[in-house]
């Protein structure tokens, strides 16, 4: 399969380029797209078959539950029960946007293998301009998960869906760079308080402060249970290279430098400004250590980056866990599957 990328103007009207994207949609078929968080892998959430063709392409284990986008907002009457009054202020409060909200499912409406195993749904309205217009003249929801093979980091251009997915897919359209960086935040809906399930852009703080008090979920989830959000069970976000997390400390960070290029390795360094150290092979800096946001936005990009180097190890440091904080490390976590590095 040859697998054409096109680039949208978010400011001009690409008729045709939407036009293929939706005949190709409708042909049961398989679309890459750019939202406000990554690069999405789109296939309509109530046609079976085309939904498959993004477990196909992406490797993805098939018990991995996927999110419904829509286009607008009373589209969730068709394919929700229960919509709380809380779930319809953060509908106001934070559509269209990185925020994903868990109800339970209308019976017959959504292919069942977008919720294998559960009688949930998590929806989604996305904040992009480019999503939203092929959203709306599809006029159909689209089940899409994150447009890279499973298990690595996240896309955040056109060429990352390129390079994971080449071949594997008809079509990329190309937005440019996303903004979040981070996939949506997750909650659930259908417990008393709503749950955090999977952490991002909407923190809990700014949750709370439109729906009062809510509980967040073991960030690792529970990895013997059925996932009722992506991102709960399976190792997620992975370079090529052994990745460790480390303390934001200079003084562990370059030990830790010196020690593993006595062992014979090859380290590249993720990091804020501040901590830039010269004796690492590669350092790649991703924002100051107190903008947690824009660390978060240029952490998929870093880990990248750091596939494109001859690196053996990885070294990334860690944040505190206020407001985004929590996503980043939350990613963090799963791309090092835990571990930390220790003398």
């Amino acid at each position: 399969m040859e697998t054409i990328m096109i680039s949208v103007d978010n400011f001009m009207d690409k008729e045709k380029t939407y036009a293929q994207a939706v005949d190709i949609l409708k042909s049961e078929d398989v679309v890459a797209f750019p939202t406000e968080t990554v690069y999405g892998l789109g296939a309509i959430a109530t046609n079976e078959r085309a939904v498959q063709k993004i477990f196909e392409a992406k490797g993805r284990p098939s018990d991995n539950p996927l999110i419904v986008h829509i286009g607008t907002q009373e589209e969730v009457a068709y394919y929700a029960e229960e919509i709380t009054a809380a779930a319809k202020k953060l509908m106001g409060a934070f559509w269209p946007g990185p925020l994903t909200l868990v109800f339970r499912q209308k019976r017959g409406h959504i292919a069942p293998n977008v919720t294998p195993g559960v009688d949930t749904v998590g929806i989604r309205m996305p904040d992009h301009p480019v999503a939203l217009n092929l959203l709306r003249q599809l006029k159909e929801p689209l089940a899409a998960p994150s447009a890279n093979r499973s298990g690595k980091p996240s896309p955040t251009e056109a060429q990352h869906v390129k390079k994971d997915l080449d071949g594997r897919i008809p079509l990329i359209l190309d937005g440019g760079r996303t903004g979040v960086g981070l996939e949506s935040t997750v909650i659930d809906m259908t417990t008393e308080p709503p749950t955090i399930l999977r952490p991002g852009g909407v923190t809990k703080e700014m949750i709370e402060g439109v729906i009062g008090p809510v509980t967040a979920s073991d960030s690792q989830g529970n990895k013997e249970s059925v996932p009722r959000s992506p991102g709960m069970k399976y190792t997620h976000y992975a370079p090529e290279a052994p990745l460790y997390m480390i303390e934001p400390d200079a003084g562990k960070i370059d030990k830790a430098i010196q020690t593993l290029h006595n062992d014979g390795q090859q380290v590249a360094v993720i990091g804020p400004d501040e901590l830039h150290n010269t004796r690492a092979d590669w350092y790649f800096a991703i924002g100051a250590r107190n903008d947690t946001e824009t660390m978060a936005t240029n952490l998929y990009h870093a880990l990248r980056r750091c596939d494109d180097t001859e690196s053996t190890i990885i070294l990334a440091v860690e944040t505190d866990l206020a407001g985004v904080g929590t996503a980043f490390m939350n990613r963090l976590s799963k791309a090092a599957d835990g571990k930390r590095y220790t003398d």
